[in-house]
């Protein structure tokens, strides 16, 4: 399946935006493109700054000129660095008396600004190591990650993870499709690739949905017992077709967890298998006839 180009942003001029740049190249003596990420980091900065100062007047019920009788009020500021996309800053958070102020913009005990988490969650599933997302975040984006902070950040995601595979399922599927994607996989360090088994439900509703995931060093009837119990134990009583493609151990499994149910082979996989017996100039005909069939039933 070819990946899905990201749209590309067109940049719209305007008279305002216009105005804008003007003042940006008179402000800053813009030069290059680092003047530029200097700019827009100073403009964060205040831009965070001002955002905060209306949270305070919302919080207040005044503003910062004017007169009240609130027994709360303004009491500085407090520095407070942290890590956007632009790199490290540091920020001036508005302070109240009572320190009952609860920012939104950026909450208490809140150090990045950059969404880093889901950057490091990306990288770390593409199979970089701990230390290369470090490297890696440095170079693009000027502040440092420890180790044991990216390790946090993967960490996050693991109840989430737990959560979702041991779900309550359904108690019957018309079809479970039982599919794998190979992906590189970090085991003790060392990065190797591994079947991904993706088992898919058609539910009663006709609605798609990824009951597991389950990755395998090898296929065996136990293996496959030990998938379809585990189904069974999240609340699956009877599944009417299950389709897959040959795998070792996979039909007696079926059988002794759901004995009514059919297996079917993978009609895909077997033309697949089939074909790498076939001549290339025999596969290009069938092509050809295919596509000829496909222009007349057009019409048809």
């Amino acid at each position: 399946m070819a990946r899905q180009k990201k749209p590309v942003h067109r940049v719209q001029m305007t008279e305002g935006k216009r105005n804008i740049i003007h003042q940006l190249l008179e402000e800053y003596d813009i030069q290059s493109a680092e003047d530029i990420q200097d700019a827009l980091k100073d403009l964060l900065g205040g831009t965070i700054k001002e955002m905060m100062e209306a949270e305070m007047d919302d919080h207040l019920g005044y503003e910062k000129s004017e007169r009240s009788d609130n027994d709360d009020y303004r009491n500085g500021y407090k520095r407070k660095q942290v890590n956007s996309r632009y790199g490290s800053m540091e920020i001036e958070v508005p302070q109240d008396r009572k320190s009952t102020f609860e920012p939104q913009v950026v909450k208490k005990r809140q150090k990045d600004i950059s969404d880093i988490d889901q950057k490091i969650i990306s990288m770390y599933a593409k199979g970089m190591t701990t230390r290369q997302i470090s490297e890696t975040i440095e170079d693009i984006y000027g502040f440092e990650t420890s180790e044991s902070f990216i390790s946090d950040v993967t960490d996050k995601i693991l109840p989430q993870i737990e959560d979702w595979q041991n779900r309550p399922l359904d108690e019957v599927y018309p079809i479970l499709y039982i599919d794998a994607i190979h992906y590189s996989v970090r085991d003790n360090g060392v990065i190797r690739k591994l079947a991904a088994y993706v088992i898919l439900g058609i539910n009663t509703e006709g609605k798609k949905e990824v009951l597991t995931i389950s990755v395998g060093d090898n296929e065996s009837a136990k293996y496959w017992l030990s998938v379809m119990n585990e189904l069974k134990n999240r609340g699956v009583k009877d599944v009417l077709i299950i389709c897959a493609d040959g795998l070792t151990g996979i039909k007696e499994a079926i059988a002794a967890a759901f004995p009514k149910t059919e297996y079917q082979r993978c009609i895909v996989h077997q033309v697949r298998n089939t074909l790498k017996y076939v001549p290339d100039k025999v596969v290009l005909c069938q092509e050809k006839v295919q596509i000829k069939y496909n222009q007349f039933s057009l019409f048809m």
